[in-house]
């Protein structure tokens, strides 16, 4: 290995993302990790191709898998051929793997959103004047649907997951990097979900989220914990991002970048060293 490993950084830096800047984010943290590493950035569908001049993949803000399917599966399976390490590495659990972990984390009885993949689980959803409908390899709400009770019975089953609408106070998201907490975010108001400020997390919060950042068992890698803050006070998992998940990183304190951007070298380094 070169003395600057060598970076391939996958980030599609003109998708629209509502209320998000990946182009920003991802010039500023690129610049940040030259100081480590040689970096080049590419969009998704180039990712393939270019793997075997570099070290290591990192993959960042490249938008929803399913307008790239087949680029991402090509480099999936071209990075385990050649032996190029991917971060995140690629055994995630969450929704690097689909939405399907919703319906698992249900059943184990953990604090998510009640989540039904088939018609005979419809019991185990708590009742509601509507019902989401989303693809289980859904991102950015693309293909979400909401649905009144008395139609459960025309929702086209396969491919799907079913929640009930929840009256939730809040959204808040809390970043980690491995598996130590960096910061949260959250939008004080449902309707405006792109408005991010920075969230003072408790001790509770913190352990609410490294529950489920322990159960994906990602060694390495940056993860972002999605939760909604019900009116009874207590926090649901919305989803759990493990995949490419974006930072908000304009949205926090200078320091507190910071100290995301030299955790995020660090982790860099120890996953190198350890392949």
């Amino acid at each position: 290995m070169s003395a600057r490993p060598r970076l391939l950084y996958v980030s599609d830096l003109a998708y629209p993302a509502r209320g998000r800047r990946y182009g920003d984010e991802d010039v500023a943290l690129t610049a940040a990790l030259r100081e480590d590493f040689a970096v080049a950035v590419c969009p998704p569908g180039d990712a393939a191709a270019l793997l075997d001049g570099f070290d290591a993949v990192v993959v960042r803000n490249s938008g929803p898998v399913l307008h790239h399917r087949e680029a991402y599966d090509a480099y999936r399976e071209r990075a385990a051929r050649l032996g190029v390490p991917v971060y995140n590495p690629l055994t995630g659990r969450g929704d690097m793997a689909g939405k399907g972990y919703l319906v698992e984390l249900t059943a184990a009885g953990l604090p998510v959103i009640a989540t039904a993949d088939r018609p005979e689980d419809l019991h185990r959803l708590p009742e509601a004047a509507a019902y989401a409908v989303k693809p289980r390899e859904g991102a950015d709400s693309i293909g979400l649907e909401f649905v009144a009770a008395g139609r459960l019975a025309e929702i086209q089953w396969g491919e799907v997951l079913v929640q009930p609408r929840i009256d939730f106070r809040y959204e808040v998201s809390f970043v980690f990097v491995d598996d130590a907490f960096q910061y949260a975010v959250y939008a004080p108001d449902p309707q405006r979900r792109w408005e991010l400020e920075p969230y003072r997390a408790t001790p509770e919060d913190v352990e609410f989220a490294r529950r489920f950042t322990a159960w994906n068992t990602l060694a390495h890698g940056v993860q972002r914990v999605d939760a909604c803050r019900t009116r009874d006070g207590g926090l649901l998992l919305v989803e759990l991002e493990d995949l490419n998940p974006y930072l908000s990183l304009d949205r926090v304190e200078p320091a507190v970048r910071e100290r995301f951007t030299s955790a995020l070298r660090d982790s860099l380094h120890r996953y190198l060293d350890r392949r």
